[in-house]
């Protein structure tokens, strides 16, 4: 079934659940092997707090307003490490800009330290159908992420926020985590600063419950960020 027929209940849902699914949703541009993720969760934007969606929204407008003055909205998504929720924040992210279709967002990650990109998170967006290929090795791996045919490759290691790459001025600074957000009082450079605070799923780390937290984490994250750019252009 095409994901386009997919979404149909979305509409249907939006008197109930008071979200909006962006008209001109594509499949196109994602990967064929995402798309069933994709499908469920922008079907449960209900399932979202009106506390958070409040958050999103905010983001979806720094969004909308950098794109009608003809810049980039540039996202970098912290947490302190850099390894799990960041970098699910800005991948998820980026591959709901191509599927609503918002051309200008370019996302980023960061920490307050450099340590590496952990292999349990690389792990649940495999799971979920992204392709992430180890591209360097090493204790600080760079991940080449595809997400798309046509789009290129996220780059997914660990760096610091304001690490060359990385904007540093005119950007939104999304707070992944507490811990981040509380030692970090001046995120240098940013415009706009929005606290999306997650637990983090290394708590299960090593236990049985493991990987069912990791997909729990990233299909939250998955279905925020699916939100916050369905907003954009509602």
């Amino acid at each position: 079934m095409m994901l386009k027929n997919r979404l149909l209940p979305c509409f249907a849902a939006v008197i109930f659940f008071g979200f909006i699914c962006t008209a001109n949703a594509s499949e196109d541009d994602v990967l064929p092997s995402i798309r069933p993720s994709i499908a469920k969760l922008t079907q449960e934007f209900q399932q979202i707090p009106a506390g958070r969606q409040k958050q999103l929204k905010k983001a979806a407008m720094f969004i909308r307003s950098k794109i009608q003055a003809g810049e980039t909205a540039q996202l970098t998504f912290i947490c302190t490490h850099n390894s799990r929720r960041s970098h699910l924040g800005q991948i998820w992210a980026q591959t709901a800009a191509a599927f609503y279709g918002v051309a200008g967002v370019q996302t980023y990650s960061g920490g307050t330290e450099a340590t590496a990109m952990n292999i349990r998170a690389v792990d649940a967006l495999r799971r979920v159908g992204f392709t992430l290929t180890d591209s360097t090795g090493g204790k600080n791996p760079v991940y080449l992420v595809k997400y798309s045919e046509t789009k290129p490759e996220i780059r997914a290691f660990s760096k610091r926020y304001n690490a060359d790459g990385n904007p540093k001025d005119n950007y939104a600074a999304l707070m992944t985590c507490s811990q981040a957000d509380k030692n970090c009082p001046v995120v240098e450079g940013s415009t706009l600063r929005i606290p999306i605070h997650y637990e983090d799923p290394k708590v299960a780390d090593n236990l049985p419950n493991e990987t069912a937290l990791y997909d729990e984490r990233t299909q939250q994250i998955g279905r925020e960020m699916f939100y916050m750019l369905s907003q954009v252009k509602s």
